[in-house]
């Protein structure tokens, strides 16, 4: 019997090691958090299928919604250009929806503490900042432009986005007078002089020990008073400023354009053939700027001289406490964390016409008017 010989060309035989690698099991664990239908290096997929794992995640983390459209093209965006990784996109996404995923990417730094705030399906969306200043843009997230009084603005301790504005924000801190450091060594009280002329923010804190104002770091005029082993670095304190905020009334209809803004709201460029008149076709209400029947226009917030009106509220052992507020001057504004607990609107503090002012869950704080 003659014996039959097959001869194996150097491709066709790579293509058969290729089919058994493929079949045998494999001994390699997979990457911790890792997806089965995720890759690392998503640029390696066509868009389509690019576009189905990115779909797929978002799902996975967010029960079954779909991905908004202008977040699906700014992933796509920073995987063709930037080459992020699947752990990259995941850690976006987890931090998009409020989570702490930890996937492992190292996301771009914007720079010291921020905060998101997201317009998705292009809805107002207002964001309460765990700082009191006022807020800076540090990062665009949404292919929509973020542009400040226009989809996006900020008032102390709190952000507005609107028409699809998607981005990361931090304090907005004016250096200009510089910065000091005061500390209390062996937890004894120190006054420091500033050389400024008006009150303090800590911008940075020093020491273990929490610094809280009120409790162990204050400020007045020219000096800051530290005890109790709060050590940090203090800069003046930034005076509100009137806001620009362009407004538009299309077709006619009822339009909202920021919150947070409590003063008076004033034309300063008419950009409609219908007037823009105050209280009728514009005007300043519980903090949101409106426009109706037309009226088109660029508007200025200037400070209402509340005429230094607050009052302190505090939970006492992390209990509800209502607050005695004086309805006639408008709403309240969280001024000043007193506690070491973050005082978080809707949540710890709030204000509602018929209970009033309130705090909850230990917090403490000065609110006030702006």
């Amino acid at each position: 019997m003659k014996r039959l010989t097959i001869l194996l060309s150097p491709l066709m035989l790579a293509a058969a090691l290729s089919g058994l690698a493929t079949t045998a099991p494999t001994a390699q664990a997979q990457a911790p958090g890792a997806r089965a239908y995720a890759p690392e290096r998503l640029w390696e997929l066509p868009v389509a299928d690019q576009r189905r794992v990115i779909d797929l995640e978002y799902r996975e983390q967010s029960s079954g919604r779909n991905t908004p459209d202008d977040q699906m093209r700014f992933y796509l965006d920073q995987v063709r250009l930037s080459r992020w990784t699947f752990s990259q996109v995941k850690s976006d996404i987890a931090q998009s929806l409020g989570g702490n995923d930890g996937g492992g990417g190292d996301l771009p730094d914007g720079g010291g503490e921020s905060i998101r705030c997201e317009s998705t399906d292009n809805r107002q969306k207002n964001c309460t900042t765990p700082w009191q200043s006022m807020s800076r843009l540090v990062r665009q997230l949404s292919r929509t432009p973020c542009v400040a009084g226009q989809t996006w603005s900020s008032s102390r301790g709190q952000v507005w986005v609107n028409g699809g504005c998607r981005a990361e924000f931090a304090p907005l801190v004016d250096n200009a007078g510089g910065e000091i450091r005061c500390e209390s060594t062996d937890s004894r009280p120190r006054s420091c002089a500033t050389p400024w002329t008006g009150g303090s923010e800590l911008l940075r804190q020093l020491s273990g020990t929490h610094c809280v104002a009120g409790q162990n770091w204050s400020s007045s005029r020219g000096e800051i008073r530290v005890s109790g082993g709060c050590r940090g670095v203090f800069v003046a304190m930034m005076e509100s400023s009137p806001q620009e905020i362009r407004c538009e009334s299309t077709d006619g209809r009822y339009k909202q354009c920021a919150a947070g803004l409590y003063g008076t709201p004033t034309l300063i460029r008419q950009l409609s053939d219908t007037p823009c008149r105050a209280n009728q076709t514009f005007g300043l209400r519980d903090g949101v700027l409106w426009v109706d029947r037309g009226c088109r226009g660029t508007f200025r917030i200037d400070g209402n001289g509340a005429g230094g009106y607050s009052v302190t509220c505090s939970s006492a052992d992390g209990r509800y406490t209502a607050c005695a507020w004086d309805h006639s001057r408008g709403v309240p504004v969280l001024l000043q964390t007193l506690s070491d607990r973050h005082c978080t609107q809707g949540y710890s503090w709030g204000y509602n016409r018929r209970a009033s002012l309130w705090v909850n869950h230990g917090c403490r704080a000065r609110f006030g008017l702006r």
